[in-house]
């Protein structure tokens, strides 16, 4: 019944996110492939930025979305170092520096998922890595396929954001306090009741081109804390996500050591 359920609202919203969508180069308007750029995301970036949560972050997670390329861009411009995965989290994590890729020209490169593992730009961390040098993610971005007013969210029906809350979280790169915003068109803010699973990431503020609404204030859902589901995952995620594979042996090897 929830698969139904979210699908019943993409089916909604794709029509409509079609009218101000930028097309993807590989995915054309496939929304269930992507998270699409669209009309006005510069704004809706503006916008952002203005938040005290992104003003005070220095360190924001951002993920591979087509509508936060600037985000990212503008992340490091602001002199914050940017958290980001791959696409289908297929070649894990990746951490874009200021200090590194310091000229405006190695920041737009980085900035692009085609170019940001390019030698000299980002740098590719396991979940180890992050730990091992201390990390900690003030503040989580993501776009979306749908989302009303509640902050309850159905990305493209993967559930990537959810993975990586999730992981982060329970190697305590994250904490559960840390704020979430999901970045959409105004047509992809819906009225309707959505009804989350217990794994699906809710978000804190809701950033549009004309508006910012902060989610919370609609009611007490709560962001996931129960770690990875792994009978929940979809086939076939465990041997493509190596984040995941890694995270199963620090899992294990906790659970043998014991407390």
């Amino acid at each position: 019944m929830a698969a139904e359920h979210k699908d019943k609202i993409r089916h909604v919203v794709w029509p409509r996110l079609r009218e101000v969508a930028i097309p993807d180069s590989r995915f054309h308007y496939e929304f269930s492939s992507f998270i699409a750029d669209f009309q006005g995301s510069d704004r809706a970036t503006e916008r952002l930025c203005l938040l005290p949560c992104y003003v005070n972050a220095k360190v924001v997670f951002i993920t591979p979305d087509n509508c936060l390329e600037k985000l990212r861009y503008q992340a490091l411009c602001d002199g914050k170092k940017v958290l980001v995965t791959t696409y289908a989290i297929r070649r894990g994590f990746w951490l874009l520096d200021p200090a590194v890729v310091k000229t405006p020209e190695q920041r737009q490169m980085a900035s692009l998922l085609d170019a940001m593992e390019r030698p000299g730009l980002g740098k590719h961390v396991t979940l180890a890595d992050m730990q091992d040098m201390g990390l900690k993610v003030d503040l989580m971005v993501t776009g979306t396929g749908a989302i009303n007013h509640a902050g309850i969210r159905f990305g493209k029906g993967h559930g990537f954001f959810d993975l990586e809350w999730s992981m982060l979280t329970s190697i305590n790169v994250v904490e559960l306090a840390v704020p979430c915003i999901a970045v959409v068109h105004d047509c992809q803010v819906l009225d309707e009741q959505l009804h989350p699973e217990v794994f699906d990431t809710v978000c804190d503020f809701i950033v549009t081109p004309s508006t910012i609404k902060e989610a919370a204030e609609q009611g007490a859902v709560q962001k996931p804390s129960c770690g990875i589901l792994w009978d929940k995952l979809q086939p076939g995620m465990l041997e493509d996500i190596p984040p995941l594979q890694e995270l199963r042996r620090l899992t294990t090897t906790k659970a043998t050591q014991g407390p």
